[in-house]
């Protein structure tokens, strides 16, 4: 059985919305991420994915993306516990809001950041860089 993870990759004026992720994180916890989280089991629906997108922009940074959501690719981890994860990272066109931190428990900052930014910081884990340079070549 898998854990379904969802990313949101958000650009606005050519900087990218990530997060450090809270301490008390589980997994990865005080490194750069881009906004996301587990889809919660709903039974049968349509465009879960999609709309887990959107909830986690809104509920952990305070920001509404647009309806249209591209899916760029997907991954698998193991966590530190043994729990198989299956990771789909999306493309996201910013709407409204200022990211602000709305959930403390699994966000401690968030940033705008170019992707060289991105590139050369020191929290950010291998993951987190290979979901921005796919994300930034999808977008041209």
């Amino acid at each position: 059985m898998f854990i379904v993870n969802v990313e949101a990759a958000i650009c606005k004026e050519d900087k990218w919305l990530v997060i450090t992720r809270s301490t008390k994180e589980e997994h990865a916890g005080g490194t750069l991420a881009l906004v996301g989280g587990k889809v919660d089991i709903e039974g049968n629906s349509l465009e879960i994915l999609e709309r887990t997108v959107k909830r986690e922009c809104d509920e952990e940074v305070g920001i509404v993306i647009k309806d249209a959501v591209t899916f760029v690719y997907s991954s698998s981890f193991v966590t530190e516990d043994g729990r198989n994860v299956i990771n789909m990272v999306f493309l996201c066109e910013y709407d409204s809001g200022t990211a602000t931190t709305r959930s403390p428990d699994e966000v401690e900052a968030v940033y705008w950041m170019t992707h060289d930014e991105v590139m050369d910081h020191p929290l950010a884990p291998p993951w987190t860089k290979e979901s921005i340079r796919r994300v930034a070549l999808a977008r041209k």
